[in-house]
C-alpha cells in the first residue's frame, strides 16, 4: 500500500471509455479492466464514488440536433447513463466490491434513488457508489453532475478519466508536439476555454476548492498512481 493524497474521491468516467474499440455500446472486457483498476484502489480504504456518462449509447445533444426535442433527448441520455452504471456495478461486484447505483431519476426496481445522506452512509460503510442519470434535469451534462456530486459528497478531489493523460495545449492525437500541462489554475481553464469540463463544473469545483485531476483511463495502474501523486496527469486548482 502506498501513501494516498486523498481519502474520498469522485471519478468521472465517460461513456466512450466503456465501448473500447467498438463504435457503440459496452465492451465487457474494457469495463472489467476499468473495474479492476477501481477495485485495486478501493482495497486501500479509499472512499470511491463515480459518475458515468452515456455517450457510448446515446447523446442527447446530438439527438436534439437531429430533431428530437431537447429535454426529451437529454432524458434519453440520462437513461443511457443508468445502463452504463449497472454494467460497472456488475463488473465491480465481480471483483468483490460492494457497490450501489443511485439514480437522480427514480427507478426503484433497478437502483436506489439518489439521497445525499444515504450516499454518504454507503461511502462510510466502504461501498462504492455510482451516481447515474446526471443531475436528473435536462440541459445539464454529466460533467456538471460529477462536479455537483463531488461537492455534495465533500470529496477531496474530482478525477476525470479521459482518452489522454492530461490537458494539452492542442490535440496530442493530431499534433505530436502538443504540450501537456502538469498544473493549471481554474481561471486559466475558464479564460482559455480549454474545455476540460463544462465551465459550470469548473466553476463549482473552484468555489468549493476541490481540485480536478485529468488522467488517462486507459493506462494500467494510472488511477492508483495519480492518487499517490506519481502518475501522469494534469492537476487543476487554485
Amino acid at each position: 500500500m502506498g501513501t494516498y493524497k486523498y481519502k474520498r474521491v469522485l471519478i468521472k468516467v465517460s461513456g466512450e471509455a466503456l465501448m473500447g474499440d467498438q463504435g457503440y455500446g459496452i465492451d465487457v472486457a474494457v469495463t472489467r479492466r476499468i473495474a479492476k483498476e477501481l477495485a485495486a484502489v478501493h482495497a486501500n480504504d479509499i472512499e470511491l464514488c463515480l459518475v458515468v456518462g452515456g455517450g457510448n449509447i446515446f447523446r442527447g445533444l446530438s439527438a436534439s440536433k437531429a430533431g428530437i426535442e431537447r429535454a426529451t433527448a437529454d432524458y434519453m441520455g440520462m437513461l443511457a447513463t443508468v445502463m452504463n452504471a449497472l454494467a460497472l456495478q456488475s463488473a465491480l461486484e465481480n471483483q468483490g466490491v460492494d457497490t450501489r447505483v443511485m439514480s437522480a431519476i427514480t427507478m426503484e426496481n433497478v437502483c436506489e434513488p439518489y439521497i445525499r445522506r444515504r450516499a454518504d452512509r454507503h461511502l462510510e460503510k466502504g461501498r462504492v457508489v455510482i451516481f447515474a442519470a446526471g443531475t436528473g434535469n435536462p440541459y445539464f451534462t454529466t460533467d456538471t453532475a460529477a462536479a455537483l456530486r463531488a461537492a455534495e459528497m465533500q470529496c477531496n478531489a474530482l478525477l476525470k478519466g479521459t482518452q489522454v493523460d492530461g490537458v494539452y495545449d492542442s490535440d496530442p492525437k493530431s499534433n505530436p508536439d502538443a504540450k501537456r500541462y502538469d498544473q493549471l489554475s481554474y481561471q486559466k481553464v475558464l479564460a482559455d476555454d480549454l474545455r476540460v469540463m463544462d465551465a459550470s463544473a469548473v466553476t463549482l469545483m473552484r468555489d468549493n476548492s476541490i481540485p480536478i485531476i485529468v488522467f488517462s483511463i486507459h493506462e494500467t495502474g494510472g488511477f492508483d498512481a495519480v492518487l499517490q501523486g506519481q502518475g501522469d496527469c494534469t492537476i487543476i486548482g487554485s
